[in-house]
């Protein structure tokens, strides 16, 4: 089933993360002055798709999950963003992301827009066949929607390279050509990017950095506390203790206890270490890590770490104005890894304490920029040099940063509604260019 979907009166709460993005939106809206028409254009999608996904489990019995995409708006270009597997997956959670994805490409100035999609499912639950007959169930639901020139998904949280490979296979199956461009993160093997998996936390860090020289604070003196250790944590880490930071502790979820653990070193933990006892879904091994010396914490004592830095990297609304108070009072910069995870109310305590929050769609651009040039080396048939991806993409993050960091002085703005102000408008000259508004 596909609808568009126009209720414009979601309940305005701290989980409801559709809500945060509108409040977010209408914040910029209004110092752009933007008329009725296009404020209604942008607060929602342009389209949604739901749908059930049918398939034949392990055990010879019949499942059906839930399927969506929501695609937010093309009017810069073909609709990109993540695919995510999740059990709490929601279709407000969604459409946050998607109208988020629409201001992270244009915050960094690529021909995309914005869109999001996802399974309601735990992966870790299902073994490879039954992930493999989901992401082939989902390309036959969205295959007339979504392609090169249309809407391009790419991996999110818990999907993968894997994933990627098999949606693409079944998109060509379908349409009998090869179309390299359709997905983005797949294998090298399949016309995926060097530089692509680390794309995201590299540039995490790229623009702590920039938010460390404000400042007047170099990394190596600094310490970080880390929520999350997926693929964009994992990189974020090891790229800055590259760097000559310190990261002091890392919260991690556990398959078996089904709750988070915290995973703590005065001395420092190892990424490297680290990554040798997680498993694919950035899951930490509590024996082994406290085998290796390191001590297990709550999984909420990462916001709580005497650190100059902090790196939400895992799930929306994770610092509120519930627990913003537990933040150490020593906290200088939060880079936000993940998407969303800070609300309005802790987003405005942060500011007034004088902590500097590098906002999602500044911090975590890294992802969508190295994907669109996985797109362009598809469209080409010319594969670059990892050193040749990590030029464009420091050129075009530092760009991006660059600006934000210009606009939010010369105004008097934050980071976050400085990259607000950029990309909306960016956005809206496109929609008015093309007569929408």
């Amino acid at each position: 089933m596909v609808r568009s979907k126009n209720d414009d009166n979601p309940a305005v709460s701290q989980d409801n993360s559709f809500a945060i993005a509108r409040m977010q939106f209408d914040r910029i809206a209004d110092r752009l002055r933007l008329d009725t028409a296009t404020r209604e254009l942008l607060r929602s999608p342009l389209r949604e798709h739901h749908f059930a996904i049918p398939i034949r489990m392990d055990d010879g019995t019949r499942r059906v999950f839930r399927g969506l995409r929501v695609q937010h708006n093309d009017a810069r270009g073909p609709f990109k963003g993540g695919i995510r597997f999740h059990p709490s997956a929601s279709s407000d959670e969604v459409r946050a992301l998607a109208m988020a994805m629409t201001w992270k490409t244009a915050v960094v100035d690529l021909p995309l827009g914005g869109a999001k999609g996802g399974i309601v499912c735990d992966p870790r639950e299902l073994s490879d066949g039954e992930q493999e007959r989901l992401c082939r169930g989902w390309v036959r639901q969205m295959a007339r929607a979504i392609g090169p020139a249309i809407d391009v998904p790419a991996p999110d949280m818990m999907t993968s390279a894997k994933h990627m490979a098999w949606m693409l296979d079944e998109f060509e199956v379908i349409f009998g050509v090869k179309a390299p461009g359709c997905v983005t993160g797949k294998p090298l093997g399949l016309g995926g990017s060097l530089g692509r998996t680390e794309a995201t936390g590299y540039g995490v860090v790229l623009a702590l950095q920039q938010a460390l020289q404000q400042i007047g604070i170099r990394t190596e003196d600094t310490l970080a506390s880390v929520q999350g250790f997926g693929k964009v944590a994992q990189h974020a880490v090891r790229r800055y203790v590259a760097l000559g930071g310190t990261v002091i502790a890392v919260s991690a979820w556990d398959r078996r206890e089904r709750r988070a653990h915290t995973f703590h070193s005065k001395r420092g933990l190892n990424p490297d270490v680290l990554v040798g006892i997680t498993d694919e879904f950035g899951g930490i091994d509590r024996a082994k890590a406290t085998a290796l010396g390191y001590d297990v914490l709550d999984g909420s004592a990462w916001l709580e770490q005497n650190v100059d830095i902090l790196i939400p990297a895992a799930l929306e609304n994770q610092i509120t104005d519930a627990n913003v108070g537990r933040v150490h009072g020593r906290v200088k910069v939060v880079a936000e890894g993940a998407n969303g995870p800070t609300t309005p109310g802790a987003d405005a305590a942060l500011e007034d304490r004088g902590v500097l929050v590098v906002p999602d769609v500044l911090a975590n651009a890294g992802g969508v920029t190295c994907s669109y040039f996985e797109q362009v080396q598809g469209s080409t048939n010319d594969y670059w040099r990892r050193d040749q991806v990590f030029e464009r993409l420091d050129a075009c993050l530092a760009s991006a940063l660059s600006a934000v960091h210009d606009i939010a002085e010369h105004r008097g703005l934050s980071l976050r509604d400085a990259a607000y102000l950029l990309a909306v408008d960016r956005v809206v000259q496109a929609c008015r260019a093309r007569g929408w508004v």
